[in-house]
């Protein structure tokens, strides 16, 4: 959602919504990966019902990623996103149901801000690619040392796009995923799982928003499942909110700021391609055996509980002597409205609503003083009340002149405090020399107490070695500079630079973006629509034309989170818009959308969003239409294009200035092209539909197994009591994967299921009239969470020091240590391992014996009494662990220690889980002894076993 800061602003705001996730790690024992047994209750205590994950916010990362190696093929990357889906799974460890949606294709509306996104990846890949040969020709003049160029092929993130072929190979890669999972892993086995690809149309958090909202309308919904959603996107929390489920919890991965990156140009850490130097790269380790590592931390996830957030809102909410009955319900629906006004992925937000400027406490003031007036609430099961609108509308008008004015005194207030911090760090600068090792500074008060000095004369001499080297360095580059004929800085360069202005560096001020609107001052209204719009403050049509729209946006977004896609066609078109101010007469302004409308095919958004330069993912004719001169719609793929900072001050904040797509153009361009197409091609522009899963050992496999052999090509919904009170309707699948049958491995290093136990069959949601309302409200049956806030959790002052949570349950214990506990273990963990795969992070078995300590208990915490391992049988050699060692007779360790205070702590959470299976999930049983046949005579599989894959036999991005 664009909504910019709207996360930070929310977990500051509320903080008490996030708990951090407990994760149990695998074990390792005579060299054998024994995999986490997801069957058993959750460590977080607390017991989830149906897990969704939202997969474009999965594939991005495992993909490219921003903080390690990318992997070198499709194949790596196959597995990166199987073993992300594990780790969830393994946190979260649902006990009946798995969605997987992907992006397919998308409304309109969203279209265009694709279209922006992917233009600007294209157009910042060619710079960086500029910036890097004209800052290597400046390093290499003076005399830097910079490694040799790899000629590599650029991953283009663009083909995470419906219709191309990278998405049509990660279906096949996760029909196989499940496949595996159902048959050998214990925790999936009465799992049922939905799988949404990109030939389904629809967002994918949409198409998990939509399956839950079908599903509650069914009478045997159960009102009190535990949902939750992966994502990262700020919109999953409204989409949450919206659904009204007392139950509903979103985990993501936690924002680290400031995460180092290696620079572009020399790889190394510590500074940007700006600032490189072209100094020689410094040995990692003692024989440099981590030369080609860097230094991550893996990443943590945490929780979004959404019943406390609820329980913030009411508090905020709640109004007394009302001139009709509250509702709490009805006031959450009206705050998820108001946020829209500060941005969102189909409008711009207004210009006087910033979510950094406190913009949505300011709405919730107004409209707590404007309720009393409006006589009821804004919205209604996803329906707008203009009239109530345009009152808060009206009243953040009146101040827009104010609010302008603020924004310019607090930027230049910022700006003051800035500047004199420089000052004072310039006057403030330390000693050019800094000693290290025993002798360097120690921190008053701090924890770690200055030792004994060892060896003294030692360490004077490397010091003394230390400045001979940098001052051998700063006779190297001199002579480099001198040898490329250029002069040493010295009075001749003083006379050269005479006459030329300082560069912005050598500045106490950066140049600023200039600001033709200048919405501090009087005026701004007219220099608003004259520089933007390119027409006259007169002109009340126009501005009404703009209004109208904004105010179908707003509709067009409510709808579409409470109802479904209200239109395929529809979108705002227009960069900006209009001011709060403008919104006079509205009532009239919106009737209904247009009935009936229908998706764009994938190779059709394709057109509709890809810049030529990504025109490689298209078919030869289709691309011609983005380069030929004679194309008829050339003037939708611009080679270059502007961008509004419109009042920012990074180029990722402003606005690109791209033509609209006409639709009736694009298609009129594309009939021609249409015949060229392959049948393969053909088939990757069809529209698809959801496939579910189950396992032999779920109540629906013998049902689908029936409609199978009957060979039944009618449409026949799924028995409720048979799959959790789901319900929808099945079609038999094409290419079915069916229990006892082989699957073939997509992906060359991973082997093929022999005795498959999975059998998969088309899914379609329960269907619904158009004039059907899905309503808005808590289901009867619903047991409201226990109340979490305190008295003191409102109070902003008696906060104090912030510590996470660990885990639902807020009683446990953590273990601290003090001065003697660190020094103990400082003296007995080796700092000195090695790291494991990418160079990412030590292995496990390296973290047991020592490094780095996370918040996580011991493993052992999640088995009561005298720990047993289980027996390997229960584990077969299928995909987690490595071949067994030859000889048998090395039994597993036992390991004896007492329990009775893990014991207390397990109490909570066994009670949970002991309570889930009585409502009907049934037990978890281990998988039977399966002999799986080996591609290639391979023992490599899924999990942390994971090793590094040969060259794949499609595209190799190295």
């Amino acid at each position: 959602m664009g909504v910019p800061a709207f996360f930070r602003w929310l977990s500051r705001k509320y903080p008490s919504i996030i708990v951090h996730c407990l994760e149990e790690k695998a074990k390792e024992y005579n060299g054998i990966t024994i995999p986490v047994d997801t069957s058993k209750p959750n460590p977080n205590e607390v017991e989830f019902d149906n897990l969704y994950l939202d997969m474009n916010g999965i594939i991005h990362p495992c993909t490219h990623p921003e903080d390690k190696p990318a992997p070198k093929n499709e194949d790596e990357m196959m597995v990166a996103i199987f073993e992300y889906i594990d780790r969830l799974f393994n946190i979260v460890r649902p006990r009946r149901v798995l969605y997987m949606a992907i992006d397919g294709v998308a409304p309109r509306a969203k279209m265009n801000q694709q279209r922006s996104r992917r233009f600007r990846a294209s157009k910042e890949g060619v710079e960086l690619v500029e910036e890097k040969n004209k800052m290597r020709e400046e390093v290499i003049q003076r005399g830097g040392y910079l490694p040799p160029e790899e000629i590599k092929e650029r991953f283009d993130s663009n083909c995470i796009t419906p219709g191309t072929e990278f998405m049509d190979n990660l279906a096949k890669c996760l029909r196989y995923y499940v496949a595996d999972r159902l048959t050998n892993d214990p925790g999936w086995h009465n799992i049922t799982v939905f799988l949404s690809d990109a030939s389904v149309p629809g967002e994918g958090e949409h198409k998990i928003m939509d399956f839950i909202r079908r599903q509650r309308a069914q009478p045997n919904h159960d009102p009190n499942t535990h949902h939750c959603l992966c994502g990262a996107d700020a919109d999953l929390i409204m989409l949450g909110l919206a659904t009204h489920e007392p139950n509903f919890t979103i985990i993501r991965e936690e924002f680290k700021p400031n995460k180092p990156r290696p620079c572009a140009l020399c790889s190394q850490m510590g500074h940007e391609i700006k600032d490189c130097q072209g100094l020689a790269r410094e040995k990692q380790g003692e024989h440099d055996e981590f030369a080609d590592t860097v230094p991550v931390s893996e990443q943590e996830f945490i929780f979004i509980r959404l019943s406390v957030l609820r329980e913030y809102l009411e508090k905020e909410l709640t109004m007394a002597s009302l001139p009709f009955p509250f509702n709490f319900e009805r006031s959450v629906d009206d705050w998820v409205f108001m946020c829209f006004f500060v941005g969102n992925d189909f409008l711009p937000h207004l210009p006087s609503l910033e979510i950094r400027e406190g913009a949505i406490d300011r709405l919730v003031g107004i409209y707590k003083d404007v309720v009393h007036k409006t006589g009821g609430y804004l919205t209604e099961n996803g329906f707008v009340n203009l009239e109530r609108v345009e009152l808060i509308m009206q009243a953040v008008g009146v101040a827009e002149d104010n609010i302008f004015k603020k924004r310019k005194d607090d930027d230049e207030s910022f700006k003051r405090r800035m500047k004199e911090k420089k000052k004072r760090m310039k006057a403030d600068k330390g000693p050019s020399f800094v000693p290290g090792g025993q002798f360097s500074p120690q921190a008053l008060g701090g924890r770690d107490r200055p030792m004994a000095v060892q060896n003294a004369r030692q360490a004077a001499y490397e010091m003394r070695m230390q400045g001979n080297q940098r001052n051998q360095d700063a006779a190297q580059s001199l002579r480099a500079m001198m040898r490329n004929g250029k002069s040493p800085a010295g009075a001749s360069n003083e006379m050269d630079n005479r006459g030329v202005k300082r560069k912005a560096e050598d500045s106490d001020s950066e140049p600023e973006p200039e600001d033709n609107v200048r919405l501090w001052e009087e005026g701004w209204k007219q220099r608003y629509y004259k520089t933007k719009f390119d027409v006259d403050v007169t002109d009340d049509e126009f501005r009404k034309k703009v209004v109208k729209s904004y105010v179908e946006g707003l509709c067009w977004v409510l709808r579409y989170y409470y109802q479904g896609c209200a239109s395929w066609k529809w979108y705002f078109p227009f960069h900006y818009a209009p001011f709060a101010s403008d919104f006079k007469d509205i009532k009239g302004m919106f009737s209904d959308f247009e009935k009936g409308t229908k998706p764009f095919k994938p190779l059709e958004q394709l057109m509709g969003v890809f810049p030529a330069a990504s025109g490689n993912f298209l078919p030869q004719t289709w691309r011609a239409l983005m380069t030929n001169p004679e194309s008829s719609i050339i003037d939708f793929y611009p080679d270059d294009f502007a961008i509004d900072l419109n009042g920012k001050k990074y180029a990722w904040q402003g606005v690109a200035l791209l033509p609209f797509v006409d639709e009736r153009r694009l298609r009129a361009a594309l009939a021609d092209v249409y015949p060229d197409l392959s049948p393969e091609e053909v088939r990757r522009n069809s529209l698809g539909s959801d496939v579910v899963f189950v396992g032999k050992s779920h109540p629906l496999c013998d049902f689908i197994r029936e409609l199978y052999l009957a060979e039944s090509h009618e449409e026949t919904e799924i028995p409720a009591e048979l799959c959790h009170g789901i319900q929808g309707i099945l079609n038999l699948d094409e290419d079915p994967i069916l229990p006892d049958k082989p699957v073939e491995s997509p992906i060359p290093t991973l082997r093929d299921i022999s005795s498959n136990s999975a059998i998969g069959i088309k899914f379609k949601d329960p269907q619904y009239d158009d004039c059907f309302v899905f309503k808005a409200v808590i289901l009867p049956g619903a047991k409201i969470p226990d109340k979490v806030l305190k008295p003191g959790d409102w109070e902003q002052g008696n906060r104090g020091p912030w510590r996470p949570q660990l885990g639902f349950n807020p009683n446990r214990q953590q273990a601290h240590l003090d001065q003697s506990g660190f020094r103990k273990l400082n003296h007995y963990v080796d700092r000195n391992q090695g790291r494991g795969q990418f160079g990412a992070s030590p292995s496990y078995g390296a973290q047991q014996r020592g490094g780095h300590y996370s918040n996580a208990p011991p493993p052992r915490n999640y088995h009561q009494g005298n720990y047993r391992p289980p027996q390997r049988d229960h584990y077969p050699q299928n995909q987690y662990s490595r071949p067994a060692p030859m000889n048998d007779a090395a039994p597993y360790p036992r390991f004896q220690h007492g329990s009775h205070g893990w014991d207390r702590s397990m109490q909570s959470q066994s009670t949970a889980y002991q309570q889930n299976q009585q409502r009907g999930r049934g037990g978890w049983r281990p998988p039977q002894n399966q002999q799986d046949s080996h591609r290639g005579g391979q023992q490599q599989g899924f999990g942390k076993g994971y090793g590094l894959p040969p060259p794949s036999r499609r595209n190799n991005w190295n």
